[in-house]
């Protein structure tokens, strides 16, 4: 190997070990640097303070109530049914008609009735004759026993057979009432006030007494209200109900509106339904306008008293978690920041568009109502008075 050889390998081998420490050298300066730049970008990223929307607490007096799903029914339904059979000659109402109490409603053929009447009328009138003429045998006989010109035993059977007649008269009499009776069943009356339903037959058809449906008729002033309350509802109102517990009955139409008149309850189940797990429930209403019809579906509100001291947050202020209800309220720390801190609450069901919190709050504290979708556990808030979102007026058509 020439000199010029040998300066060359040892030139390269002192490069290769120069190498590696400078390269250290130059990945930790870079290092050095970035993070010198990076702090201050970082001490830049400090979150501001997010403005929110609070509601201060103040305590109120709310009713203890409960609604649920109702239905309306005809304080009396009652099926007409003739009471004796024929053809139906005529209907005498107009279906969906108010109807008073006694008014025909239909006209059974009454020419079988009236023959049978007549009928009953001549063997009434047979039978009084016969009875005439025991009674003056017997004391024709008995004139003749006083002189012993017939035996005691001819006299005896002579007014027995008087006996006889006059409870045959008794049956003929019996037979007669039960002709007229029939005959006036011929015209078919209502026996309450009410509405009338539609006719279930037609005019010519033929009836069968006792059993074949004519029409109904319901009475719809005052009108029932049948509802049930399930064992937490109950549990929410205090307990079981009767007629006694119930302060207030309200009535919300289909289109959300009260129903003006307040009602009373009638009649409260003694025993929960086990397949359903309520209690049975019906209330009675005023319907003198005939507002409430049978087989309405509406609400009813419930009411057993009031709570005291408790305190009313909008529906967008209480949230769920695993577990239960919370909200967010606004604290100062040490430092005096304004804090968002989590507070379980226990809610009492609804107020209106309100939910109503037992306990957990306090008179004066804050609650977050709006940004809680942003909302940390601890993060910094900047409170201010709560307004809450009007819709928009409906645009003109």
């Amino acid at each position: 190997m020439t000199i010029n050889q040998q300066a060359t390998v040892m030139l390269s081998s002192f490069l290769r070990s120069q190498i590696k420490p400078l390269s250290v050298c130059l990945i930790l300066s870079l290092s050095l640097a970035a993070c010198g730049k990076q702090e201050p970008a970082a001490n830049g990223m400090a979150m501001p303070a997010m403005p929110v929307g609070v509601i201060t607490l103040q305590a109120t007096n709310v009713p203890i109530a409960a609604e649920t799903v109702a239905q309306t029914e005809g304080a009396k339904e009652v099926e007409i049914r003739p009471r004796v059979g024929g053809i139906v000659l005529k209907k005498l109402f107009e279906e969906g008609a108010p109807i008073k109490q006694g008014q025909a409603l239909f006209l059974i053929d009454p020419v079988p009735f009236q023959i049978a009447l007549s009928n009953a009328k001549a063997q009434l009138a047979q039978q009084q004759a016969k009875v005439e003429q025991t009674e003056r045998e017997a004391l024709r006989l008995k004139n003749l026993l006083a002189t012993e010109s017939v035996s005691q035993r001819e006299a005896d059977n002579a007014w027995s057979d008087n006996s006889m007649a006059k409870a045959a008269l008794a049956q003929y009499q019996a037979n007669l009432r039960e002709a007229q009776l029939n005959l006036s069943y011929t015209t078919v009356t209502s026996p309450l006030a009410g509405m009338a339903g539609r006719f279930e037959l037609s005019e010519g058809a033929l009836v069968n007494a006792n059993t074949s449906l004519l029409t109904r008729v319901y009475q719809i002033n005052p009108i029932w209200v049948r509802f049930s309350l399930s064992d937490s509802e109950l549990a929410l109102l205090g307990g079981y109900l009767s007629p006694a517990r119930v302060k207030q009955l309200h009535l919300i139409l289909a289109n959300g509106q009260d129903y003006p008149q307040t009602g009373r309850l009638n009649f409260a189940a003694s025993s929960i339904d086990p397949q359903l797990g309520t209690q049975q429930l019906r209330a009675s209403f005023a319907n003198a306008d005939k507002a409430l019809l049978p087989g309405q579906f509406v609400r009813v509100r419930v009411t057993t008293g009031s709570r005291k001291g408790v305190f009313l947050l909008p529906q967008t202020a209480v949230l769920t978690g695993d577990q239960g209800k919370f909200v967010f309220v606004a604290e100062k720390n040490a430092q005096g920041k304004v804090m968002a801190n989590v507070r379980p609450v226990v809610e009492g069901g609804w107020q209106g568009q309100s939910w109503v919190i037992l306990s957990g709050l306090k008179a004066g504290e804050q609650v977050i109502a709006d940004n809680l979708i942003k909302m940390r556990p601890g993060a910094e808030v900047l409170p201010h008075p709560y307004q809450e979102a009007t819709p928009p007026p409906a645009k003109a058509k």
